[in-house]
């Protein structure tokens, strides 16, 4: 296996989606309670990174798997089948990758608490059960929330927690801020995942997914993509109204005419190869610029 082809298998363009939540969770930790814990950092962030391209490399397997009598998505789609590899030794590969990040996870338990074992839980089990199983995530019209909820605020409320604690309650007044703060993240990436339905739109109607686009048509669906962007941005906006986050976050409104743009140009064609990567360049400069805002007002607190 070439670089390039692992680098496809665990879809790192998509990796943005767990990486600035990550550093949005620090930031906020240092912004609200001046703490960083960098050991505990970058276990999280090690383990993090290693289970997110297990759970790719686990997608890409079980969406091969269950494909069958669908040899034109297996060969021409599906990145194992394209690069001819071997499926037994991708599925191995995946597995290692995640236990790996289990005992990095299972030793910063140890450092932190029971509290991250159960978040730890929780993130393992959406990403295993995303693809596999007998109900697949990404096959239901739950993907969405599932994605944007687990990747947008759970690794954004880890980041914060594992910096902090023992010197913070993990109650609701501790999770609701958060929950708050990350709402633009959780529907940027909620929106990814919306996008790349609607372009599989036919594709999963002929694997028998049943996601949401197949419930509320293309044309509905591309409104509901407009409306979680809308939604997270209100969301920014109350949480700077309560002082949850800093008034610098208005610099992330700055780039509002370039997702203008990018979604005007994928509500007029939605092609997988031809306008999938504007959605994937939405994902990007939403969280990208949330994460220097808040960087930027870490030097006026």
């Amino acid at each position: 296996m070439t670089l390039s082809v692992f680098l496809e298998l665990v879809e790192i363009k998509a990796k943005t989606a767990s990486i600035f939540p990550f550093l949005l969770g620090t930031f906020y930790a240092l912004y609200h309670f001046q703490q960083l814990n960098l050991l505990n950092s970058c276990l999280f962030f090690i383990a993090m990174l290693l289970f997110n391209m297990s759970v790719d490399i686990n997608d890409n397997y079980w969406d091969y798997k269950n494909a069958t009598g669908q040899e034109k998505f297996r060969q021409q789609t599906n990145v194992i089948g394209v690069n001819h590899l071997d499926i037994n030794k991708v599925g191995w590969l995946g597995l290692s990758m995640a236990v790996v990040a289990a005992l990095i996870g299972i030793y910063l338990v140890s450092r932190v608490g029971w509290i991250l074992l159960f978040l730890g839980i929780f993130c393992f089990a959406v990403g295993f059960l995303y693809a596999g199983g007998p109900f697949p995530l990404d096959s239901l019209p739950l993907g969405e929330f599932f994605s944007g909820f687990t990747m947008g605020f759970v690794i954004f409320l880890i980041a914060v927690y594992i910096n902090v604690v023992p010197t913070v309650i993990f109650n609701w007044q501790f999770i609701v801020p958060i929950f708050i703060a990350s709402g633009l993240s959780q529907c940027a990436i909620g929106s990814l995942l919306l996008a790349n339905n609607i372009c599989d739109y036919q594709e999963d109607i002929d694997l028998g997914r049943h996601t949401i686009v197949r419930f509320l048509g293309v044309s509905n669906s591309l409104w509901f993509y407009a409306a979680l962007l809308i939604l997270g941005y209100g969301l920014l906006l109350i949480s700077m109204f309560l002082h949850i986050l800093p008034w610098t976050m208005l610099l992330t409104f700055l780039v509002i005419p370039l997702i203008y743009q990018n979604t005007k140009k994928f509500f007029q064609v939605h092609i997988k190869k031809q306008t999938f990567p504007l959605a994937v360049k939405n994902l990007f400069i939403i969280t990208l610029t949330q994460v220097i805002s808040l960087a930027i007002g870490l030097l006026f607190r």
